[in-house]
């Protein structure tokens, strides 16, 4: 593929809900340019940008996917993004790349979810949006209603360029209100025909709309307009382009991608109508990594927009975040997992480079020798589903490490953390799909089968009560002896652990207190119900005894242990739980939905408040772990999607009694 220069550059994110056709759209642009010679089939398998195995079994997109196609000597970069919620960083990421959306909605469902999430991601983007409506030719399709539906949610900016002829089974074309003629389909390509006199009335209505709407996004044009004059197409398409490119004006085009109608139409607008890349083409070269993909065979692949100036493969890199030079050969041009390279890439473009050693997603490049400030790093979704990871073999120990790097460096959208007091491997990923997808990518690419589990709950103990306790260890069987003695105060306190001393007249040694409190910490670990650490705990030594011969520091160590273990099954014992902080965004309609659920969960609502838009709810609770540890399962069924939250760990509380009950007759079990 030649080089581009940034005006003749579109970079265009292909989003909607999972099952809209977009892969299939992409697809079809790819084997209409010539890119391919047959048409693959996601149902097959056989599409150039779902190639993942995960993808193929699925036959959903999983991976966002960068397939460049050239059309009217303009070079579309087009990535395909995933329409299923559990993958949303990866749309996330794209919009860091494109400069437009090309939103593909389905002419019989409508607006689904998807649709809502990723055209609102789109709208805080500031990102302009072009409208495909799909399946024009399936039962039940109706371009007109989709129109109305939109404009109803989105506003009257939702402005068609094209009308319909015929509906359902006998689709055959396009009137385009724009230019002003009208188009038959036939294989692959749209035919000027004279515009039917049955859709004339309609043709008319739809193309005064059109001009209004353009008017109103110009004030030179609306001030023509009201004065009677009737703009020319040249000055409407000059209008469109200024009220799309502001996010004022939404073009809606159509045709159905299964009979390859109406795409090259399409492809026009996108080149026509679609604002190029925004860009100083004289400021020192600037890129950011969007995307990661690492493969065992090739490496890794790092992925970038460049933003300004340009880059030559020959200049060497530099990554402004890590203060290092990384080696360059060529810059690549992917298109799904076929690649060609170039040596030089201009403002607005998008290429991957292979190996780069010290470089992550959101890092900033420029060339060696070339100041530029960090740019702002993407905002990942937080994780808010985890599960204990292991290998299957242990054996699988280290290979599974390494393989966790890969992966993490892969996809933002995944935590990891060691627990300390469960010692699980607790790996964090949006959904289930999302985590389930993971583990078939450790099989899968780096040839390890691990197991994911529900993660244990890392419940607590502590008491209730002050007592006071000795604790004495006397050794006297044969060679050197063993003595150590200690009273203690065991009592509650708001803070995780103090230990404190009120010895006098040297009853204990000093140089025997930091063994008093190793022994209670050892103690503290293996707590008295079902093994659970103490905390919230206080112990004073103050008092006990010693032997000038036998005592050291072990024997004191073994009698503060014993004495505290004797001393907290005295104290009133009890189970305490994780209490997590509740952040849940949600539409209005699902509230009651949402209260009641959580009072079923042993939940409080804290308060409610509505989100910076005012669009939506926000519910602030807090709820037990236990309760809520696959909530992001309840919400999505709840909501239908449409549900967020964020949950971070509040406090403990101790838990009812009948609850207890059964976790300690589990435990010990």
């Amino acid at each position: 593929m030649q080089v581009y220069q940034t005006g003749d550059i579109r970079n265009i994110g292909i989003a909607g809900h999972s099952g809209s056709g977009k892969t299939s759209l992409l697809e079809t642009m790819l084997f209409n340019t010539g890119v391919t010679n047959r048409l693959g089939k996601v149902e097959d398998g056989t599409t150039v940008t779902d190639y993942l195995p995960e993808e193929i079994k699925r036959q959903v997109t999983i991976s966002a996917s960068l397939a460049p196609v050239e059309w009217n000597g303009t070079k579309l970069n087009m990535i395909d993004t995933p329409g299923y919620a559990d993958f949303i960083g990866e749309v996330i990421s794209t919009t860091r790349a494109v400069d437009n959306m090309l939103m593909v909605v389905c002419g019989v469902a409508g607006i689904e979810v998807q649709t809502e999430v990723i055209w609102d991601i789109a709208a805080n983007n500031k990102l302009p949006r072009v409208i495909f409506i799909n399946k024009l030719e399936r039962e039940n399709s109706c371009f007109e209603t989709v129109v109305e539906a939109m404009r109803a949610k989105y506003g009257t900016g939702i402005v068609p360029l094209q009308l319909p002829m015929g509906k359902e089974a006998n689709f055959v074309g396009m009137i385009d209100l724009l230019n002003e003629k009208a188009y038959k389909f036939e294989e692959g390509k749209s035919v000027e025909i004279p515009i039917p006199e049955e859709f004339m009335e309609d043709y008319e209505s739809q193309r005064t709309y059109l001009i209004e709407v353009a008017a109103e996004s110009c004030d030179e044009l609306l001030l023509k307009y009201l004065e009677g004059e009737i703009p020319t197409n040249k000055e409407i398409r000059s209008a469109l382009r200024m009220g799309i490119a502001n996010g004022e004006i939404f073009p809606v085009v159509g045709g159905s991608v299964a009979k390859n109608m109406g795409l090259d139409v399409m492809m026009d607008v996108l080149v026509d109508l679609l604002p190029v890349p925004t860009v100083n083409a004289q400021a020192p070269a600037s890129a950011i990594v969007f995307k990661t993909l690492a493969d065992p065979f090739v490496g890794k692949l790092s992925f970038l927009k460049v933003i300004d100036g340009q880059f030559n493969a020959g200049d060497g890199i530099y990554n402004v975040n890590n203060d290092v030079e990384e080696k360059v050969g060529s810059f690549i041009i992917p298109c799904g997992k076929q690649q060609s390279t170039v040596t030089t890439v201009n403002a607005g473009d998008i290429v991957a480079i292979a190996k780069l050693q010290n470089t992550q997603t959101s890092n900033t490049l420029t060339v060696k020798g070339q100041s530029v400030p960090e740019l702002a790093p993407i905002k990942f979704p937080a994780p808010n589903l985890t599960f204990a990871l292991s290998p299957k073999s242990r054996d699988d120990d280290d290979k599974m490490s390494n393989a966790l790097g890969r992966l993490l460096e892969e996809d933002p959208t995944l935590t990891l953390e060691k627990n300390a007091e469960t010692h699980e491997t607790l790996l964090s990923g949006v959904g289930e799909t999302h985590l389930e997808v993971v583990a078939e990518r450790f099989k899968n690419k780096f040839g390890v089968d691990v197991v994911l589990k529900p993660a244990q709950i890392p419940y607590r103990e502590t008491i209730k009560k002050k007592v006071e306790v000795q604790g004495k260890h006397k050794k006297q069987s044969g060679g050197a002896g063993q003595y150590g003695d200690v009273w203690l105060r065991i009592e509650p306190c708001e803070e995780e652990f103090v230990f404190a001393e009120e010895v006098f007249g040297g009853a204990v040694p000093k140089n025997y207190f930091p063994a008093v409190e190793k022994g209670v910490r050892e103690a503290m670990a293996q707590g008295i119900l079902a093994g659970y650490p103490l905390g919230n705990i206080k112990v004073t030594l103050y008092d006990g005894s010693y032997h000038p011969v036998d005592s050291n520091e072990m024997a004191f160590k073994i009698a503060a242990s014993t004495g505290f273990k004797n001393g907290a099954e005295q104290a009133g014992p009890v189970l305490l739980e994780p209490i997590m902080d509740m952040r849940i965004t949600v539409p209005e309609a699902y509230m009651g939905d949402i209260m009641g659920d959580l009072n079923s969960k042993r939940g409080r609502i804290m308060g409610m408040e509505p989100s910076e838009d005012g669009k939506l709810q926000i519910i602030l609770a807090q709820a037990p772990m236990s309760e809520v540890q696959k909530y992001v399962i309840d919400l999505k069924a709840m909501t239908q999607g449409r549900g967020k939250f964020t949950m971070t760990l509040d406090h403990y509380e101790e838990v009812p009694a009948k609850i207890a009950e059964k976790i300690i007759a589990e435990r010990n079990a």
